[in-house]
């Protein structure tokens, strides 16, 4: 799985390349509020579990890339490379990591060929378009003004059924009164695969036509040092749910490929208070053995090899409220800015 270039350009520099080789591809930045199943529908599109899922908000908190490659029929040309963009939930709040979220969201929704739109269909308060006038959504609604954008109501296989058709028209009276005629709303069960594929379909009748922009088996551009970070922490949610810290993050320290086919991973639990650290480690260390368990089968799982874990945990004060925290804990797209 090896590092690539950032995420591709916008459709404007490529042109309407027809010939051999040439494919339905792009961006698209899946976007929504926090929560809505954006990860898991990553997941199931790819067939592979490569970002964090839990049901805490806020899993994610880096926009990540993943490549999923299909063959369509009724296309010409029919090869489809799609460039899905997992971002954080978009929100408000105080703080240099709550920012720093909110500015891969909304970098990714201006920066892209289409915005997938993801919504929970569950979620009376929040599944409807009226939720985009809010405070905290409003600034997604105008960053995805300039692009096609389709929504996903996620969940469908728990909604109350008779309340879809009138959701979904109510989303279709927003796309007209912005100026968006193509604008479709696909029914989804992200966890189940249920309408993913025609959601698929629907973004790739929206993409430009040009040449492949990546190597045939690229998944991602993300390190697989990220990954494994993005693994650990994601078993930090199931292990300690609700008592898990907010301002918790994980550093990959050593990376090791071994001659015998197997890693060695060494992964730095960073929290900010000594208080947080009894949490992660637990009565008799009890619960940070249960977490080095469930996070080695993780890794195993995603890199398709035996991998051996050491955990430790380390206390850096108040990192996540300055822009010099986040560096220290590995946001290196701190660096890059909000719409690389």
């Amino acid at each position: 799985m090896s590092e690539a270039p950032p995420s591709p350009p916008p459709a404007e520099g490529r042109g309407p390349e027809v010939g051999a080789g040439a494919v339905h591809g792009g961006t698209c930045a899946i976007v929504g509020l926090p929560n809505v199943g954006k990860s898991t529908l990553l997941n199931r599109v790819l067939g592979r579990h490569l970002v964090a899922v839990s049901p805490r908000p806020q899993t994610t908190r880096n926009r990540i890339l993943g490549i999923h490659r299909a063959r369509l029929d009724d296309l010409a040309p029919p090869d489809v490379e799609l460039c899905f963009v997992d971002t954080p939930g978009i929100q408000r709040g105080k703080g240099a990591l709550r920012r720093f979220m909110r500015d891969q969201a909304l970098g990714a929704a201006a920066d892209c060929d289409v915005a997938l739109y993801v919504a929970d269909a569950t979620d009376a308060r929040g599944r409807g378009p009226e939720r985009l006038t809010q405070p905290d959504a409003a600034e997604l609604a105008a960053a995805v003004a300039g692009v096609p954008v389709v929504i996903a109501l996620n969940k469908v296989d728990r909604a109350v059924k008779p309340e879809l058709l009138p959701l979904m028209d109510a989303w279709m009276r927003w796309g007209q009164a912005q100026g968006k005629a193509d604008l479709e709303v696909v029914p989804i069960a992200a966890l189940t695969g249920d309408g993913v594929d025609r959601l698929v379909a629907t973004i790739a009748r929206r993409l430009p036509v040009g040449p492949a922009m990546f190597p045939a088996d690229m998944v991602t551009d993300r390190a697989e040092e990220f990954l494994a970070a993005a693994l650990v922490r994601e078993q930090l949610y199931h292990q300690l749910g609700k008592e898990l810290p907010y301002a918790a993050a994980v550093v990959i320290e050593t990376f090791e490929e071994r001659e015998r086919g197997d890693l060695a991973i060494g992964a730095c639990i960073v929290v900010e208070r000594a208080s947080q650290k009894a949490i992660v480690i637990g009565k008799g260390g009890q619960r940070i053995k249960q977490l080095g368990i469930a996070a080695r089968a993780a890794l195993a799982g995603l890199f398709r090899c035996p991998v051996h874990l050491s955990l430790f945990v380390k206390v850096v004060p108040d990192w996540s409220a300055a822009d010099g925290g986040l560096r220290k804990v590995g946001f290196a797209d701190l660096d890059r800015g909000a719409g690389s």
